[in-house]
């Protein structure tokens, strides 16, 4: 008989992660530190809680030294110097403020493996967006992880479904950038019985808790359709593009507005060939905005990897939103209603079988 899964303590989380993990506080006063920070520091546990970090570490460059005492600074420095009262070392840093409590960061410290040279010491370290670095993401998604599992058991009842919240980002991304490592390679969906309305609410919620400015998001749910054949994750991870791309669209509208609705397309036949036979995609998602709409001159190309219209757009999020469709054997397509001045993203999906 299966035995329950026993949720792991947080604390014995981070304490064997083979990485060094600080919490610092809003005074830059370090709350937790890990075994290996203890090692990586010269210094205990014991020791450390309680000191300010800019007292505990010594680095190096001094653009990377006043980024690290910046609270809402998001930073990865690569192969910076590191001195502690022992010994000099080059290290991989990263700061990762937690938005859900500002001044808070989770600062995490790696050593730089032998084939991690870069040349001169002027390109040592590099300070990039961590969405582009998808191997550099993931220990410092640990470290935030386990943070937020700390900060569920300390913080009021009423915040603690934030901090869970947190931590299901966490995992999603980890598996995101697993996706997107394979990118165009054999489809990773894991596809069973979703319940497709609560994948759309738990991605509004997301979009929701990420954004500082407001996006009005309505639902115009079919309360009658069955569950969807889908990898749930991924298909979050859709609607969460989505959705951003909708509201980004809406930002320059004086009454922003992003429609989600769902229906069953009775009258129409979409299909597609999944292992060797034709299934029948009559579950339909569409995500509606009031923007401008995509540049004529890409909206034939907007699935394509690096094509975007954005000015700092990698141009990879369109690109994976099919791919992740795709591999659950459904389809998507866009479309542009200029007399109505909106834009339509559509989803097809099988029913689960």
């Amino acid at each position: 008989m299966t035995q329950p899964a026993v949720v792991p303590d947080p604390t014995a989380q981070i304490a064997g992660l083979i990485f060094a993990v600080l919490l610092v506080n809003h005074d830059g006063r370090i709350v937790e530190a890990n075994a290996a920070a203890e090692d990586m520091l010269d210094c205990s546990a014991r020791r450390l809680i309680g000191r300010r970090l800019v007292d505990v570490v010594e680095i190096g460059d001094e653009r990377v030294r006043e980024n690290l005492e910046a609270t809402e600074v998001q930073m990865i420095a690569r192969g910076v110097s590191l001195a502690t009262r022992q010994r000099d070392r080059r290290v991989n840093l990263t700061s990762s403020p937690l938005h859900s409590h500002p001044g808070w960061r989770v600062v995490t410290f790696s050593d730089v493996g032998q084939g991690d040279s870069r040349g001169d010491d002027n390109d040592r370290y590099e300070l990039r967006a961590p969405a582009v670095l998808a191997h550099e993401i993931k220990n410092p998604l640990s470290a935030i992880r386990g943070a937020s599992q700390l900060l569920a058991r300390r913080v009021d009842e009423r915040d603690k479904p934030l901090a869970r919240m947190i931590s299901a980002e966490v995992d999603r991304i980890a598996a995101l950038i697993d996706r997107m490592q394979q990118l165009g390679s054999k489809p990773v969906a894991v596809v069973g019985s979703c319940n497709l309305h609560e994948a759309i609410r738990n991605a509004m919620a997301t979009v929701r808790a990420g954004r500082d400015e407001g996006c009005e998001m309505a639902e115009e749910f079919d309360p009658s359709l069955p569950p969807v054949a889908a990898d749930q994750g991924a298909l979050e991870q859709v609607l969460i593009n989505l959705l951003s791309n909708a509201c980004d669209a809406n930002a320059t509208s004086p009454e922003a507005r992003v429609t989600v609705q769902t229906r069953f397309v009775s009258g129409l036949v979409f299909s597609s060939i999944r292992f060797g036979k034709t299934t029948r995609l009559p579950i339909e998602i569409t995500v509606t905005d009031q923007g401008p709409g995509i540049d004529e001159t890409i909206r034939d190309h907007v699935f394509e990897p690096f094509v975007s219209s954005k000015p700092q757009g990698q141009g990879l999020g369109l690109a994976l939103v099919r791919k992740l469709i795709r591999d659950m054997g459904g389809s998507i397509t866009h479309e542009r209603d200029e007399r109505a001045g909106l834009t339509h993203f559509r989803i097809n999906l099988p029913v689960a079988g």
